[in-house]
């Protein structure tokens, strides 16, 4: 199997690939996977069951028009001192981690 046999296989299986992104309040997280995702444009945010949200969370996805094959998540500002953002940054981590569904997993962490 050659390795875009590979990627494509694991592409089909996963479906998106979800990322967790961490940083302090107004660090340009969403700024940098605009750049990522070649997009000046908002991303559209999903709960849990796939229904449109205005607000983001930890535990909405965003997901850019422009890089739909990725899933991101924003913590939000994850700020020094705050045992309620750490609290809910270890529970999303937590339940991700162990998904039994691999597209519910969390595939990388930044």
């Amino acid at each position: 199997m050659t390795t875009i046999d590979a990627q494509s296989d694991l592409r089909e299986k996963i479906g998106r690939f979800r990322v967790l992104i961490i940083g302090r309040a107004n660090a340009g997280k969403t700024t940098i996977l605009q750049k990522v995702s070649n997009t000046t444009e908002d991303p559209e945010i999903y709960d849990t069951k796939g229904n449109k949200r205005g607000n983001h969370d930890i535990t909405n996805g965003m997901v850019f028009k422009s890089n739909p094959g990725f899933v991101f998540h924003d913590l939000c500002g994850f700020e020094a001192g705050s045992p309620e953002e750490f609290d809910s940054m270890k529970k999303f981590i937590s339940d991700h981690t162990n998904a039994k569904k691999l597209e519910e997993r969390i595939h990388v962490i930044w």
